[in-house]
């Protein structure tokens, strides 16, 4: 009872010191569950966090690893994962996390555009817009996504998806359908009415 009762206190401490920024207390009373409680991959996922937050990136990483180790099938933590080597451009190891975290949960919108950018940036650019259809059909208001596929249609030289692209986004966010009507140089005349 001592056990649990001193986990459950240690998570309402870590939880408020992270809520008013005190990120060092907080990793310190994530460090003293963990002591308590080392299968679980929650805790180590949680100071991954943590750490990525105060731009440990280092530490933030060892403890994903971690945490993936308590629980290899972990979505989010394999998400986590892949966003911190993205950061560092290992985009090979970033894709094959993203790839882990899409198979273990299709849903992750983020995931797909995590790895449709890795894609990008490694020049597989037909496998991108299969990960940005599904970033977008997850997230059809957003336009992070629409975005990239513009620009990957662009440079697959096909202006009529782009086009289309375009005219979408017009209906909801015409700001971004502008700028890249400006940066690919298509002009769709969509715009207009929405100024």
């Amino acid at each position: 009872m001592k056990r649990g009762l001193s986990v459950w206190y240690y998570r309402r401490i870590a939880a408020w010191a992270s809520l008013f920024n005190f990120l060092d207390l907080a990793a310190d009373y994530w460090l003293r569950i963990a002591a308590l409680d080392p299968r679980n991959a929650q805790v180590w996922a949680s100071l991954g966090f943590l750490k990525a937050e105060q731009g440990k990136r280092a530490e933030a990483e060892a403890f994903m690893r971690r945490a993936l180790e308590c629980d290899p099938n972990s979505a989010q933590t394999w998400f986590n994962l892949g966003f911190l080597r993205q950061e560092t451009g290992d985009h090979a190891e970033a894709i094959a996390c993203f790839e882990r975290a899409v198979r273990g949960d299709g849903k992750i919108d983020r995931a797909w555009y995590g790895l449709a950018i890795s894609l990008i940036k490694t020049g597989r650019l037909e496998e991108a817009i299969a990960a940005l259809e599904k970033n977008t059909e997850l997230q059809p208001m957003s336009p992070y996504g629409w975005y990239q596929l513009a620009h990957v249609y662009q440079r697959l030289g096909q202006p009529g998806h782009v086009e289309q692209i375009i005219r979408r986004l017009a209906g909801f966010e015409p700001k971004v359908a502008k700028q890249i009507e400006h940066e690919t140089g298509i002009r769709t005349g969509a715009i207009a009415s929405f100024h």
